[in-house]
């Protein structure tokens, strides 16, 4: 277990509670030693941990407690969530990772509230009360409120003041004293403060830093963000904004309440570039109001009007503009955070696009001046061969490129073309689309997405793979690849770069990177992994394998042969036990030894299995696994025999049983498999084509919050607004459609000048 920082709570003689440090075994007569309250302290914060998350997911204590002891020993979420069933109680991978994320926020709340106790227990100004409410504090946010005023400030107007003496006149301000003001303010001339109103400006400074820094005011003036703020925004230099991007936002307003996560980051990408001025707009009145609620100007008092006067100031000058980048990061990190989500469901569903298994390809990465790079490989995704065309500008050699990829195709028994969607793509389709009308030979074509193949064919794994290719045929490769198994190309290229996101560069960087890993982890895993055949960028994704330890199984793979079961990872120097336990299951060997090394089957239960088959008076070579996992299913029908008997006989939980079960009925499943195909097409659509009430059949290409953008066969694709995504009212895109899906879409409105094609799902 992690443990937080270390202290516990004495009393001072006053009988106040402060936090001391340290000790030693020996307490005072009566009661614990230091230690023991310290540990008790630790035991008691961790309770309190596991019973919130346990309150929040709507889980057992039980299932937290088991769930944080996995994760403290260093099991993986993949792992847990497919062999620790029992353990968890079930509990599926999002519910995991809900949990892991908690218990590291809840934890660190308790390291910063230890910090934060030591740091005003320093400073003589810890009281009872402001103990009790740190620890009882629920969010960083709360903590950093209530240690704003004792944090270590930069110098300045209260701090001068204070340094002067003014502090008890600014108590006298805020208690509304009866005296008069420039009277009492005599008594705290000096060199530094030679007049009355320099005083009683003093103290108002007090007073306003005060004011700003109270917890209470700025949770009020948060709640009045959020029931009265607005969001504006102007245009500031047209210049800036040469192709009207921003013109949506050159007047604009929104409620902070209302505004959508799209348009925040669209205006904070506005003002970066200098385009648009944004302002977070508060009535001052109301703010005044709401502050004054908590210091009321007495009207009877002659200090009323120095109290309402550095309140303002302290609003002005201090809490206003505070809160204001404040209430900005929080929505700019919670546009962040829906904008990280948003572009996690598209890649996930992108990874789980079904391969295309079995034929030869010609990948072809279109250029101009250049030329086109055409790459065959095998149903493998072996390079077999490959070369340049120039059917465009300048060298427009149509019928000379025509009459190659005639050639080749016949040559290396092509099946399908994958032509990249980038520079002179539609150009290049009209040119494959040619061909296969000549040959008319059950040749097909398909447009492949090619974002971030540069970066993958200027890559040290590029190299490795394809030393002898130079870097645009890499990419001709790799489209190519990404058409036969698009799981295996695309995680060789940061998962960043694969064109399905929502103003992915203007995120947080680390919290996208650290998101986007995560879903490529969960997929890999969910999928499988060819021991054998895999890349290093693929084996580093599964679970408990490092980058590592992924050169050293493949260093060994090319030493010594390819693996014949799974124990033999433990040869591999550098991977223990306990990284051969996170990924042994997820690693499959087709042509292994024994048929249960192609299943989900953790080699940990290998023996259940043995125990399973013996049951039944079966052995593993009496056929293949589908066959005898029917047998097994017929006889426990003969004996009424459910799993739940059946797991206790074999001594084992039923959710692995039900997945050993499972997994003999479909060894080497892929779960893309049951997935709709890849669409290929053997003829072309210009824009021109189109109009108005047309029928097409097409690709989801990326969702994001307004819609989804769908490849209809054109140079553009076309957007399904929201609205017009189905009958009903849909408030998520998710609720219809994925990145992969095919659809059908009725063609609504066309822009040939500006390539905008409106698309609707509605019948």
């Amino acid at each position: 277990m992690r443990l937080p920082v270390p202290w516990q709570t004495g009393r001072t003689q006053t009988g106040d509670l402060r936090p001391t440090w340290g000790g030693n075994e020996t307490g005072s007569v009566g009661r614990p030693s230091p230690n023991i309250e310290r540990l008790q302290t630790i035991m008691m914060n961790e309770q309190r941990i596991l019973s919130t998350i346990s309150d929040e997911l709507g889980v057992s204590h039980s299932q937290v407690k088991r769930t944080a002891a996995l994760f403290d020993e260093g099991n993986t979420i993949p792992f847990v969530a497919r062999y620790r069933k029992e353990v968890t109680g079930g509990l599926d991978e999002a519910q995991l990772r809900t949990i892991r994320e908690r218990l590291t926020y809840l934890r660190n709340l308790e390291e910063r509230k230890a910090t934060v106790l030591s740091s005003i227990e320093e400073q003589g100004k810890l009281t009872a009360e402001m103990e009790a409410s740190i620890r009882e504090a629920t969010t960083l946010q709360q903590v950093e409120d209530l240690y704003r005023p004792y944090r270590p400030k930069r110098r300045t107007r209260a701090t001068i003041a204070r340094e002067r003496g003014l502090e008890p006149l600014a108590e006298r301000i805020v208690a509304q004293a009866e005296d008069d003001p420039e009277g009492l303010a005599e008594d705290f001339l000096t060199e530094e403060v030679p007049t009355a109103e320099d005083a009683l400006a003093g103290a108002r400074d007090i007073v306003a830093e005060t004011v700003a820094d109270d917890p209470n005011v700025r949770d009020d003036i948060r709640r009045l963000i959020q029931s009265a703020g607005q969001i504006t925004a102007s245009l500031v230099d047209a210049e800036k904004d040469p192709r009207g991007v921003y013109e949506a936002y050159y007047d604009f307003s929104a409620p902070v309440a209302a505004i959508r996560p799209h348009q925040l980051l669209a205006l904070n990408r506005g003002e970066d570039e200098g385009a648009l001025r944004v302002h977070l707009e508060i009535p001052d009145e109301s703010a005044i109001a709401e502050i004054q609620k908590a210091y009321p100007p007495q009207k009877k008092s002659k200090f009323a009007a120095q109290l309402a006067a550095a309140i303002g100031d302290g609003w002005k000058r201090l809490l206003g503009p505070s809160v204001e980048r404040e209430t900005r990061s929080n929505l700019t990190e919670d546009s962040d955070r829906h904008a990280t989500g948003v572009f996690a469901e598209n890649l996930r569903n992108l990874l789980l696009q079904p391969p295309l298994r079995g034929p030869h390809v010609m990948g072809i990465d279109p250029g101009y001046r250049t030329g086109s790079k055409v790459a065959l490989v095998d149903e493998t995704g072996k390079f077999i061969g490959g070369t340049t065309i120039y059917p465009h500008e300048p060298q427009r050699q149509w019928d000379d490129a025509k009459g190659t990829l005639h050639k080749l195709i016949d040559r290396a028994q092509i099946n399908v073309v994958a032509v990249g969607n980038g520079t002179a793509s539609r150009e290049t389709e009209q040119l494959v689309a040619e061909v296969i009308g000549e040959i008319n030979d059950g040749v097909s074509y398909a447009i492949v997405s090619e974002a971030g193949a540069s970066v993958y064919s200027a890559s040290e794994l590029a190299r490795q793979e394809l030393p002898d290719l130079d870097v645009s045929m890499r990419g001709a490769v790799s489209i190519a690849r990404r058409l036969q198994d698009p799981l295996a190309e695309l995680v060789k290229i940061d998962p960043r770069s694969v064109g399905v996101g929502l103003y992915q560069h203007d995120v947080d960087q680390k919290h996208l990177s650290e998101t986007l890993d995560t879903v490529v982890e969960s997929v890999v895993n969910q999928v499988g992994v060819d021991l054998n055949t895999a890349s290093p960028a693929l084996l580093r994704y599964v679970a408990g394998l490092t980058s590592r330890v992924t050169e050293k199984i493949v260093k060994y793979r090319e030493e010594n042969g390819p693996f014949a079961t799974r124990r033999e990872l433990l040869k591999v120097k550098g991977l223990g036990p306990k990284t051969f336990e996170q990924a042994a299951g997820f690693l499959k060997l087709p042509e292994g030894e024994r048929p249960l090394e192609n299943t989900f089957i953790h080699p940990e239960s290998y023996g259940v299995v043995e125990g399973l088959f013996a049951r039944f008076g079966l052995s593993l070579d009496d056929g293949d696994l589908p066959s005898l996992s029917a047998l097994i299913r017929e006889m426990m029908k003969e004996e009424n025999l459910d799993v739940e008997a059946l797991a206790e006989e074999l001594d084992v939980g039923v959710p692995t049983l039900t997945d050993i079960l499972a997994d003999l009925a479909k060894p080497g499943r892929d779960p893309r498999d049951s997935l709709p195909p890849p669409m290929l097409r053997q003829d072309v659509l210009k824009i021109e084509d189109l109009k108005p009430g047309m029928w097409l059949k097409g690709t989801v290409r990326n969702v994001v919050d307004f819609g989804a953008f769908v490849d209809v066969g054109v140079k553009q694709d076309g957007l399904v607004h929201v609205s017009e995504m189905a009958e009903r009212y849909v408030r998520n895109p998710y609720e219809v459609v994925a990145v992969g899906d095919v659809v059908d879409v009725r063609v609504i409105k066309i822009d040939v000048e500006r390539g905008r094609i409106g698309l609707s799902m509605k019948s």
